[in-house]
């Protein structure tokens, strides 16, 4: 293969700065642990976005297990390269893609490289590969918070973030807690979780399975302070087009799966209205707010019944509407209104017209959350059964304490 692997992490790449300024949102998906369907994500992240006629590039830098040309059918292709421009493969009008698979002679050969070269590969691809102009860089990373990540994050100071894939076990789990606070010492944004292999529906009853348990990757997410993005079940459909080298979502459009990868990608699309860090996770949108409060109150939506936090958010007696001042870190103001009927649906919108932008609940279901975060409204659950002051109080001054979710749904 045709590759400087002299180059070094700390040497300048004449042209990395230019082709990364021509990339509106660089995502990099990452898994603390093999086997979680990392790579299946990015691909069919890279292929929605795609299909919604974003311009997008899926680059693969796993250097010793690229699975990305087996998963797109192109496993026997090799790019070109020209004076010194390496020129990505073309999926289709909207997607090209690169992976050190394009490079070996052969599927099967070993690539035996130390931290260094691998760092050196990976700056070229992002310095060489003629990308152009795209919306999105979608980047497949190995498993693990090792050089590759590592490298990247060192090299894309502006990347709006990392989407992390895991499994519900807790043997998954447990590696996911090690890539957050991974990205978190390099101040790289979380933008959330993404629980794949959640449950098992089966074709012939319909009955679900939850093969690998259910929902460990929403608590995780709670645990950790960070966006919930949804559960994508265990699909026989998602395998066969795997194995068959065409991205699951480009033949098929319906089903709970393709439905469930749709709500992932409708809130990743969020990053084109968010800042160019693509601050929409829970988090860094709180510290956003936070530094902006001059120029917007926040207004907090707590959920009451007996004049304390209701458990039950759908059917509290009304909502505390707290107006704060996060520089100051004070209450401004606050009212309470009725809560509406009860209706699917309802609530979301309802709140957004009263200025709420935060939410502080006992507990909330995943599809609830999704729903408000389309409102831009951002939400805080497993609060205690308090005042809504002491509440809104203890959020401005860091020490809410926040326990499990109490909404299972």
């Amino acid at each position: 293969m045709v590759i400087n692997n002299k180059s070094q992490p700390g040497e300048d790449h004449p042209t990395l700065a230019e082709r990364m300024g021509e990339i509106n949102h660089k995502l990099l998906v990452l898994s603390g642990k093999g086997g979680v369907g990392k790579s299946t994500i990015a691909v069919n992240l890279a292929y929605s976005l795609a299909l919604t006629g974003k311009r997008v590039g899926l680059l693969d830098v796993d250097i010793h297990g690229p699975s990305i040309p087996k998963l797109l059918g192109l496993d026997n292709l090799h790019v070109k390269i020209e004076q010194n421009r390496i020129l990505p493969l073309r999926v289709s009008e909207n997607l090209k893609v690169m992976s050190i698979g394009f490079l070996l002679k052969n599927p099967e050969e070993a690539v035996i490289w130390r931290g260094p070269m691998k760092a050196g590969v990976i700056k070229q691809f992002l310095g060489d590969v003629e990308w152009g102009k795209l919306d999105y860089l979608v980047i497949d990373c190995p498993p693990g918070t090792g050089d590759e990540p590592l490298s990247l994050c060192q090299l894309l100071d502006d990347s709006d973030g990392a989407v992390i894939v895991t499994t519900p076990q807790e043997i998954s789990l447990v590696d996911v807690r090690k890539s957050i606070n991974f990205c978190r010492q390099l101040k790289l944004p979380v933008l959330g979780v993404i629980e794949n292999m959640s449950g098992f529906v089966c074709p012939q009853c319909g009955e679900l399975v939850n093969v690998f348990g259910s929902g460990g990757g929403e608590k995780l997410a709670q645990e950790m302070a960070v966006r919930f993005l949804g559960r994508i079940p265990l699909d026989p459909m998602v395998v066969a087009a795997c194995d068959a080298g065409k991205p699951y979502l480009g033949n098929h459009a319906e089903g709970e799966t393709a439905l469930a990868f749709k709500r992932v990608i409708h809130l990743l699309l969020q990053v084109d209205s968010a800042s160019a860090k693509g601050i929409f996770m829970e988090e860094t949108a709180i510290t956003s707010n936070r530094n902006n409060a001059k120029e917007k109150v926040m207004r907090i939506a707590i959920p009451v019944a007996n004049g304390k936090l209701a458990m039950h958010f759908g059917h509290c007696q009304e909502f505390a509407l707290i107006d704060v001042d996060q520089k100051k870190k004070e209450i401004i103001k606050q009212d309470s209104v009725p809560a509406p009927d009860h209706q699917p649906g309802l609530l979301p919108p309802w709140l957004a017209e009263q200025g709420a932008n935060m939410i502080i609940a006992g507990g909330m279901g995943s599809r609830a959350q999704t729903i408000f975060a389309d409102n831009k409204i951002e939400v805080l659950v497993g609060a205690p059964v308090a005042s809504p002051e002491s509440i809104a109080q203890a959020f401005l001054d860091g020490t809410l304490t926040r326990g499990e979710n109490a909404c299972d749904h």
